[in-house]
């Protein structure tokens, strides 16, 4: 199985002197590749320079995570994308589980590790955590974090399951399913594209699978951290997105008018905190999901959607109603 390890870079050069060298360490066997996002800095130059037997694939345009990955990926030659941040430290033996879950099931698509914090390294960490999931509203969480409330790991979830989706911080998939999805949907620009295609993988009949004998450690927020407005902006924006895209069409309309429902809750919440520029940024998701929906309308797979895609009813009125932090003890429907 060939894999490349692809890291997308946009001006990430301390980025890439921090962590490179744990790629370079532990990916024997593996193709390593900088995909630039047309970087002003001087990233390119320090890759050439230290680590030549790194690929180097430059995009004419910042075109975001979708786009840059889309463009960068026409170019690598391999039977599995490992599509990696530039601030993931990995670990001895990350590729091995990861290889032989692909090996020894076949219907496998997508696979992630376990995605631990840098920062406190026994919690797992925001960014796809133990696997990801999504509610009947199309909210997603995780195993190991809801929301804001990261678990800590002990060894819990330790094992290989299938999930809903994985994590573009570090998501390893076949190459030819990548293509005939088409790829990340260019419209997202950054947040949640990986939801929406590990979906549409789903609603073709892949299997998405996380493998928690394979860890790798996340900064997180080297981009947009958490409660950036733009990130509030792109993931309300791009989980309506999501649900239009991916669910039949009597009930996306439905739970689309739910959301937006729970999008103004959510708005007003941020007024009482005093997080103004949040509740614009919600605003400004809804104007400009108004302004698309046609566009995304006819974007609708021809595959059969999905019936029960969610794996809990409301994860929103689990966590904020009844205190849930912990995935173990989320009712399941």
């Amino acid at each position: 199985m060939k894999i490349a390890v692809v890291i997308l870079n946009w001006n990430g050069k301390s980025l890439l002197e921090r962590f490179l060298p744990s790629v370079l360490a532990h990916s024997d066997g593996a193709d390593i590749y900088l995909v630039d996002n047309a970087s002003t800095d001087d990233s390119i130059d320090f890759v050439n320079q230290n680590y030549p037997s790194i690929g180097i694939v430059q995009n004419t345009s910042n075109g975001g995570f979708a786009k840059g990955y889309n463009d960068g990926l026409k170019t690598i030659d391999a039977d599995v994308y490992c599509l990696l941040n530039s601030d993931v430290e990995v670990t001895p033996n990350w590729l091995g589980p990861v290889i032989d879950t692909f090996d020894a099931l076949p219907k496998t698509a997508i696979i992630q590790p376990k995605i631990l914090d840098l920062k406190r390294k026994d919690h797992f960490e925001y960014a796809g955590a133990a696997g990801g999931f999504i509610d009947k509203l199309g909210y997603p969480f995780c195993r190991g974090r809801i929301f804001q409330a990261l678990e800590k790991d002990e060894g819990q979830y330790d094992d290989v399951s299938e999930v809903f989706w994985a994590t573009g911080a570090c998501m390893f998939i076949r190459s030819s399913v990548f293509w005939s999805l088409g790829g990340f949907d260019e419209d997202y620009f950054a947040h949640q594209e990986e939801v929406d295609l590990c979906w549409r993988a789903k609603n073709q009949g892949h299997k998405v699978y996380y493998v928690g004998k394979s860890q790798v450690y996340h900064l997180g927020g080297s981009t947009l951290d958490n409660m950036n407005p733009k990130k509030t902006f792109l993931n309300f924006r791009n989980s309506l997105y999501s649900i239009t895209k991916n669910l039949p069409r009597r009930k996306a309309f439905s739970i689309i008018f739910l959301r937006l429902l729970l999008d103004g809750v959510a708005a007003l919440r941020f007024i009482v905190q005093l997080k103004f520029s949040h509740c614009i940024a919600i605003l400004r998701a809804h104007f400009s999901f108004y302004t698309t929906f046609r566009k995304m309308y006819r974007k609708r797979e021809k595959a059969n959607f999905l019936i029960k895609y969610y794996s809990t009813t409301s994860i929103v009125w689990s966590h904020f109603v009844h205190h849930v932090n912990n995935f173990n003890i989320l009712v399941k429907d």
